[in-house]
């Protein structure tokens, strides 16, 4: 059966998406979309003259909603990343222009017929992934935003950094809001075998610096060259291709959980149906109450979303 999957939005997040698909053979047919009709047709060029160099072969289609309707996996890259260069370091500077530009992808995925999973990476997602579900109204277990993949990979290799460890050996989870309320669930993280509470005594780890540096990943990078592109798409592909393989993983991703009433950051065991279950982590109560203040915010900054959308 053929692999089929769109990108929507080539800018830095969606070529980076883009190159990791098409030199790993991830899709037999690959469809790009953006307005800047000049970019992706070079994009699509690029990779094409790529393409005899390549262990793979992928079918490149460029700026067609109908292509979609048989996607396995739609990603959302759309966004304008200069929005953040003077708001100090806030994901939400981008929501202005991205509210609605995810609004017309939604509209123009819906009038595609396009039936697949959406995989979200725009900012600020949590917010966005909600106005994509609504609008294209696709099952709330089937639009997922990469949320926190991203977050507790960058608190992986802080904690993996300090121990002389591959980030891969070490389990646990950022939990939230992808953006400055979320947080380091510290009762989640295992490595070398203890809970990391027990470790962090006997290595002298300071786990607060140790969150704040996975909060600040994303920031450190975009002061560096502007944006930030590597992490973040591979996060995403890494979600597009449990989907499409159907290997039932357990991920922190942006989902929907019924108890707060929005989509937020929280392990879920993702496969072919997108989030198949949900799990129900065994949290302390300053975790929980974090937790609570980060669904609140993005609940807030949805509810302001959807009434500027009205105007």
């Amino acid at each position: 059966m053929s692999r089929k999957i769109g990108i929507v939005g080539m800018g830095n997040v969606g070529a980076a998406a883009a190159h990791y698909i098409v030199a790993n053979g991830f899709a037999d047919q690959l469809v790009l979309i953006d307005k800047n009709e000049a970019k992706v047709k070079a994009d699509a060029l690029d990779f094409e003259d790529a393409m005899s160099n390549l262990q793979y072969h992928t079918d490149i289609t460029v700026n067609d909603y109908s292509a979609l309707e048989d996607a396995d996996v739609v990603i959302s890259a759309i966004g304008s990343i200069k929005l953040q260069d003077n708001a100090g370091d806030d994901r939400f500077a981008e929501l202005p222009f991205t509210r609605v530009n995810a609004r017309e992808v939604a509209e123009n995925l819906k009038a595609a017929g396009f039936h697949g999973k959406l995989v979200v990476i725009t900012n600020p997602v949590d917010v966005i992934t909600s106005i994509y579900q609504q609008v294209t109204g696709l099952p709330k277990n089937h639009v997922i935003g990469t949320g926190t993949l991203l977050d507790s990979s960058r608190m992986k290799r802080a904690v993996a950094s300090r121990l002389g460890l591959d980030p891969r050996s070490v389990v646990g989870y950022n939990l939230g809001e992808h953006g400055n309320s979320q947080f380091t669930a510290w009762s989640t993280v295992r490595v070398l075998g203890k809970p990391i509470t027990e470790l962090a005594e006997a290595r002298g780890l300071d786990l607060e610096e140790l969150d704040h540096e996975a909060k600040v990943g994303g920031h450190t990078v975009f002061h560096g060259k502007k944006y930030t592109n590597y992490g973040v798409s591979t996060a995403a592909v890494k979600l597009a291709l449990t989907i499409m393989s159907n290997s039932l993983t357990e991920m922190p991703v942006s989902n929907y959980r019924e108890e707060y009433g929005i989509y937020l950051s929280y392990p879920a065991v993702v496969g072919n149906d997108g989030i198949v279950e949900q799990l129900q982590l065994d949290l302390t109560q300053e975790e929980l109450d974090k937790l609570q203040n980060s669904a609140n915010f993005i609940k807030q900054k949805y509810a302001e979303s959807q009434e500027a959308l009205k105007d």
